[in-house]
């Protein structure tokens, strides 16, 4: 299984770095696993409709770049479906029965993803109601493969 985890933004503190990194080395036994991180763009406080749709579609065009044709596409947004850690590991592994042998997570800036670029995901996950950092949720979502491979492989993993 190839997985792509494409990311507006980059890391920059070194405790999400670290973490980042140890769930990187852990995944290897899994999957091949690629980080792809594109520049964000800087938006004032107080933007208009107008600044912050131009802002995503600026992001949106440097994801674009690296979303290759055959992936099944999944879109880390608010709105998108809940899994349990099982769920999730379940959804993986039928993507995987499926013949999907290679996923691709995208995890937008401070304003979300694009709505076209949204449109072209196979599907939206959301880990919360809540709204985190782009920098944790990349921690998080890495956490959660990570499961999910342990889970699937019936290994154990702390609850």
């Amino acid at each position: 299984m190839r997985l792509d985890i494409l990311c507006v933004g980059s890391i920059k503190e070194s405790f999400y770095r670290q973490a980042a990194d140890e769930y990187v080395k852990r995944l290897s036994r899994y999957v091949k696993l690629n980080i792809f991180e594109v520049k964000d763009e800087k938006t004032t406080e107080n933007a208009s409709e107008k600044e912050i749709r131009m802002v995503l579609k600026a992001e949106a065009a440097r994801l674009e770049k690296y979303l290759v044709p055959n992936a099944y596409l999944i879109a880390l947004a608010i709105e998108g479906t809940s899994f349990t850690s099982e769920g999730f590991s379940q959804k993986i592994c039928s993507l995987e029965t499926c013949g999907k042998s290679h996923l691709q997570f995208m995890i937008g800036g401070s304003l979300g993803i694009d709505e076209e670029l949204k449109k072209k995901a196979d599907l939206a996950i959301s880990f919360s109601q809540m709204t985190f950092p782009h920098q944790l949720m990349r921690v998080v979502l890495l956490e959660q493969i990570y499961r999910a491979y342990k889970i699937k492989n019936n290994e154990p993993y702390h609850k």
